[in-house]
C-alpha cells in the first residue's frame, strides 16, 4: 500500500532577508523556522532542506540496512546513522556522506560492508538523490 507524506512551507520575503517555516504535516510533530541565513551559514536554531534531506536519507538508510541484514539471517543490535549533506551556495547539494556504525552479532567487517553499500544503493531515498555523490564510512562494532 502507497503512503504519502506532506509537509508544507510558509515564505514571507525575498530569499536573502525573508524567513518561513516549513511544517511537517502528515506526523504533526511540528513546525520548524528556516531562513536564507540558516541554509547557507550557520544554523542558528533553524533548519534547513538539507537538514531534512539529512534526517530522511539517514533513517530510511538505517531501516533499509536493518532489514537487508535481518533478511540475511543476521538482525543487528544497533545501527546509528548520520547523514551529512553538504549544500554550496550557488551550486547547490555537492554530496552526502553516510557514516553508520552498528552492532551485528555473528557478522564479519567485509559482510557488514557489502550490506552497507547494498542498503546504501537500494534505500528509497539513495535512490530519489541519484543525481548526488553519496559516500559511504561503515563500522562494524564489537
Amino acid at each position: 500500500m502507497a503512503t504519502t507524506r506532506t509537509a508544507t512551507t510558509q515564505w514571507k520575503g525575498a530569499l536573502l532577508d525573508g524567513s518561513g517555516t516549513v511544517s511537517l504535516d502528515s506526523s504533526g510533530v511540528g513546525t520548524f523556522d528556516i531562513s536564507w541565513p540558516s541554509r547557507a551559514e550557520q544554523a542558528n536554531g533553524k533548519t534547513s532542506p538539507e537538514e531534512l534531506i539529512a534526517a530522511a536519507h539517514s533513517s530510511c538508510f538505517s531501516m533499509a540496512l536493518s532489514h537487508g541484514l535481518a533478511q540475511a539471517g543476521t538482525p543487528p543490535q544497533t545501527v546509528e546513522t548520520r547523514a551529512e549533506v553538504t549544500f554550496q551556495p550557488g551550486e547547490g547539494i555537492t554530496g552526502i556522506v553516510l557514516s553508520v556504525r552498528a552492532q551485528v552479532a555473528g557478522l564479519s567487517a567485509e559482510e557488514f560492508q557489502k550490506a552497507a553499500e547494498t542498503a546504501k544503493a537500494n534505500c528509497p531515498v539513495s535512490k530519489a538523490l541519484a543525481g548526488t555523490t553519496i559516500s559511504l564510512n561503515a563500522e562494524l562494532l564489537s
